[in-house]
């Protein structure tokens, strides 16, 4: 983990980073072709492995057909 204060908010990304791209129908390495990512990037993502830029999240989100603000509430949801 880079930070351990960055734990929390690192697996509520990874939780919905997960459930966006199964509920999207996409496979890891699907999600990384459409974001312009690699498949292990996308998944060191999913694991709380790595910390993504705001260019890789607008990435991941147009990848995934949902907008970034959505995205960032459900973590937030996640959170509390």
């Amino acid at each position: 983990m880079e930070n351990s204060t960055n734990e929390p908010l690192l697996e509520a990304f990874a939780k919905v980073l997960r459930k966006e791209r199964t509920k999207a129908g996409l496979s890891q390495e699907e999600l990384a072709h459409r974001a312009g990512k690699s498949m292990r990037y996308v998944s060191l993502l999913e694991s709380c492995r790595h910390q993504p830029s705001l260019s890789t999240l607008k990435g991941l989100c147009d990848g995934m057909g949902i907008k970034m603000s959505d995205f960032v509430a459900d973590i937030e949801t996640d959170l509390s």
